[in-house]
């Protein structure tokens, strides 16, 4: 179901209206819908479809969180010991007991007692490599 909705005035470059990029749009956010299959219905490049996603997605984005930008994520921390802040350079002792939870890539990683930094890098690495 091709559907030619080029504003007026296009000899060499096609234009389309902000209606029917929403409407692409949409179409693409149902669930089960491929970029590639909608945009070949309505006879637009499929790189161009992630071009509009990635314009919208950027208007969205909320201030001061530019493309590039490091976006901190919410942590929380469950303990009954009070924090003690470690001078830069100076190793913490390892706690015996404790729980690290991590949410990463569709997987849920659960540590219990003394973890070693140099282990865990390992694992989180590989975790992101499957994502």
């Amino acid at each position: 179901m091709q559907e030619s909705n080029l504003s007026p005035g296009t000899a060499t470059k096609r234009r389309h209206s902000a209606a029917f990029k929403r409407k692409i749009l949409e179409l693409i956010e149902q669930p089960g819908a491929s970029v590639a299959g909608v945009a070949l219905e309505h006879g637009v490049n499929a790189n161009l479809v992630f071009k509009w996603r990635r314009a919208k997605l950027t208007r969205k984005r909320p201030a001061g969180t530019a493309a590039g930008q490091t976006v901190l994520l919410p942590v929380s921390v469950d303990s009954q010991e009070s924090y003690m802040p470690v001078a830069p350079g100076v190793r913490p002792a390892v706690a015996k007991e404790g729980v690290i939870e991590i949410h990463l890539a569709g997987a849920r990683l659960v540590l219990r007692g003394s973890v070693d930094p140099t282990n865990l890098r390992s694992v989180v690495l590989a975790l992101r490599e499957t994502a």
